[in-house]
């Protein structure tokens, strides 16, 4: 018998997982190492990546890179491959958490735009792989963010 989690982007029951799309957002400098680009939380101001629900007539990388650009201001071409997937709990009130499975997209950064939708309610800043990995909460995440380097993207693990 397999068993499969009730993921969903349109869950009818409250404990149904919930997927989201996560842009990994990076450049490399000019010494060749990559950098990567957190944001603060609007509610907590923790280090995260910018993320957000599946969005209707979009790829799953194309709604992470919508995401970098609301949330970061980002410009970039997003890449298909996803590098890995991570768990959270998400509190939208005091009712309980919905599980979340996040879906990580690198997005490769050409510009970073001054003004962007949700300037005013975060911070960013660019980060070595292992200093984001540091920062962030999530173990799974942290993993992503320490093992990533776009050299390796042609042998990224897809999220199926």
């Amino acid at each position: 018998m397999i068993t499969q989690l009730p993921i969903t982007t349109n869950a009818a029951n409250k404990r149904d997982v919930r997927s989201q799309f996560a842009a990994l957002c990076y450049r490399v400098n000019k010494k060749g190492n990559p950098k990567i680009l957190l944001v603060t939380s609007r509610g907590t101001k923790r280090w995260v990546v910018p993320k957000g629900w599946p969005m209707d007539g979009r790829t799953p990388a194309a709604s992470a890179a919508q995401e970098a650009w609301e949330e970061a201001g980002v410009r970039g071409r997003a890449g298909d491959q996803c590098l890995g997937l991570y768990s959270y709990q998400k509190w939208l009130d005091r009712a309980a958490p919905l599980p979340i499975i996040v879906m990580v997209y690198p997005v490769a950064v050409s510009e970073l735009a001054d003004d962007f939708p949700e300037q005013s309610q975060r911070l960013r800043k660019w980060f070595s792989p292992s200093r984001a990995a540091s920062l962030v909460q999530e173990p799974e995440l942290a993993r992503i963010l320490q093992e990533f380097h776009p050299d390796l993207l042609q042998w990224a693990p897809h999220c199926t």
